[in-house]
């Protein structure tokens, strides 16, 4: 079995429901979400998409959120975990963080992740956006964004045992 699979794809590239196949529908799963709580009266176009994921997923899978990603690995059960989405991971860093281009804890963040994701020895699946395609953000904060979630998705690569990228739901075995 592979140990750390990395899946990357755009926007309803079909990313999160081709990693979830990768785990056994009918045995144990830890499905860790990254998402920060929204109030549905705030955005309630979040909150559905929310409980798209939520409800796609087979109900006896154990659902975590958490944003201590590397805690998580350290005490998964050693049951197959799938961690969805960094890109909302990275996002609530920065958050965090004022979204200061200079802040520490964003990088310190990163790097214990990943050797938290080197370091693990059970089936992970990881998702996330991949930002190198599109267009160059006008913003600082875009360009902070893209920055620090490349740099991520670069970092987690070299750990993983495969990679993965989803096009129009099509996948491209990259590594």
């Amino acid at each position: 079995m592979i140990a750390r699979v990395l899946v990357l794809g755009g926007t309803r590239s079909g990313k999160s429901a081709y990693a979830e196949g990768m785990l056994d529908a009918d045995g144990p799963a830890l499905y860790v979400a990254t998402a920060r709580g929204v109030d549905p009266a705030v955005d309630a176009e979040w909150a559905d998409r929310v409980a798209v994921h939520r409800d796609r997923r087979p109900a006896h899978w154990h659902t975590v959120e958490d944003a201590d990603l590397p805690g998580v690995l350290a005490a998964a059960p050693g049951e197959p975990v799938l961690v969805d989405d960094l890109a909302t991971w990275v996002t609530g860093l920065l958050d965090d963080a004022g979204w200061a281009r200079d802040a520490p804890s964003v990088a310190e963040s990163r790097d214990r992740f990943v050797a938290a994701v080197s370091a693990f020895e059970g089936h992970l699946v990881l998702v996330s956006a991949e930002v190198g395609l599109g267009v160059v953000p006008s913003t600082s904060a875009g360009r902070r964004f893209r920055d620090e979630l490349g740099a991520l998705n670069q970092a987690l690569a070299a750990v993983c045992d495969e990679v993965w990228l989803l096009v129009a739901g099509l996948p491209l075995r990259l590594g």
